[in-house]
């Protein structure tokens, strides 16, 4: 997540004008999962079995990143929102007034742009949606 950060900006710049929400999905790098991450100040967990202890690690993985503070539900155990938005493991979308999928990310983290964002979240506010990067 090494541009969470930015995003976090974005976020303080657009957010009286555009709805941020953080969905957690899965833990991509839990520490019994397919790609296990452990490195300095990521927090080492075990992938969750139940939506409560999901909820606990959300908490604790929000918390530890550039993500606190920014408005997050946490994904059932079904992993709904993950199947139905690609977003393994990570991705960014920008949701029109309209309901229509304005910017579509490609997948993280090497797609988690949140410069193209930025673009497309532009392009929204000045009814210019056509104009929108594409990935």
């Amino acid at each position: 997540m090494f541009e969470a950060g930015r995003l976090r900006a974005l976020y303080a710049q657009y957010r009286e004008q555009v709805a941020f929400l953080v969905v957690y999905i899965r833990e991509a790098h839990a520490l019994d999962g397919r790609s296990p991450l452990i490195k300095g100040g990521l927090p080492l967990v075990e992938e969750p079995v139940t939506l409560d202890e999901r909820r606990a690690v959300a908490t604790v993985c929000l918390r530890r990143t550039a993500f606190e503070g920014m408005p997050a539900v946490v994904d059932g155990m079904d992993n709904a929102t993950e199947k139905a938005y690609a977003a393994a493991p990570d991705r960014l979308y920008l949701i029109g007034k309209d309901g229509r999928v304005a910017y579509q990310g490609a997948p993280g983290p090497f797609g988690f742009l949140p410069s193209a964002l930025e673009k497309a979240i532009e392009a929204e506010l000045a009814g210019k949606a056509s104009e929108a990067p594409k990935p």
